[in-house]
């Protein structure tokens, strides 16, 4: 449970901490977006030093990232071993059946290898320097043009910060009920596949009632307070775009270019 990443926010005074959480989100994304014009390992190399050095800027230890690559460390090997195996192209170094090692299979398993890496970094990075409060904000001022649409902008805005609000305690809540249960002799890793799915369903079943239970105690709070919606509400954060949130677009495309020209 410690080792996941989602909702967590590490409190600093770096330029990243101090963006605009909306230039950190739209520019997240581009990012993720331009790393699949690399083709290259010149060009795979300039996003891995250009990363690196958004971590360093963050001063946040490498250590956190890393915990944020391992909970998804099979997904990104198995991912890796489809595209060794099953890509066929360029000098053959092995074949047995339908598998096959070739040239290109390598060169695929490395780039998407790269390609998950980057991204995970790049998305622990805006978790870590971004409150989650103010990532709902962030949303939810980019969303506003959909309001014309009658698209449910603030409705939207609340669920997520909710949501992201109650992350940490429903890892709080789904730990209490781990050690209570093993209190009462249930194991959690020993036996077959099935059995340790099955010793499951005494954490699912406590976390949902409880989970509902809380919703329904911050509904009626809510209500008690007069909640009427987002419409003509003032703001506690208020969002300023300044001068350095400008100039991480301009980095933005100065990388694409290079991506480009290396590509």
């Amino acid at each position: 449970m410690n080792k996941l990443i989602l909702g967590r926010y590490i409190p600093g005074d770096s330029i990243l901490h101090r963006m605009d959480p909306r230039a950190k989100l739209i520019a997240s994304f581009y990012y993720i977006g331009i790393i699949f014009l690399a083709r290259s390992w010149p060009a795979y190399l300039l996003l891995f030093i250009f990363t690196m050095a958004l971590v360093m800027v963050s001063k946040i230890k490498l250590s956190f990232f890393l915990k944020g690559v391992r909970p998804l460390l099979w997904l990104i090997l198995f991912t890796v071993l489809l595209q060794i195996f099953f890509t066929r192209g360029g000098t053959v170094y092995w074949q047995w059946g339908f598998l096959s090692l070739t040239k290109f299979g390598l060169l695929n398993g490395a780039y998407i290898f790269m390609r998950f890496v980057l991204i995970i970094f790049m998305s622990t990075l805006l978790t870590l320097t971004t409150p989650p409060l103010s990532l709902a904000d962030a949303i939810e001022s980019i969303l506003k043009p959909l309001k014309v649409i009658h698209f449910p902008v603030y409705e939207v805005a609340l669920m997520l910060s909710i949501a992201l609000r109650f992350v940490p305690t429903l890892m709080d809540e789904t730990t209490k009920i781990m050690n209570a249960q093993r209190a009462r002799g249930v194991d959690f890793g020993e036996g077959s596949l099935l059995q340790q799915m099955k010793s499951i369903i005494p954490i699912l079943i406590p976390l949902f009632v409880s989970s509902f239970n809380r919703a329904d105690d911050l509904a009626t709070a809510m209500e008690a307070r007069g909640y009427q919606g987002g419409e003509g509400r003032s703001k506690y954060r208020v969002l300023k775009w300044q001068t350095r949130d400008t100039l991480a677009f301009v980095a933005m495309a100065v990388l694409t270019v290079g991506l480009v020209i290396l590509r």
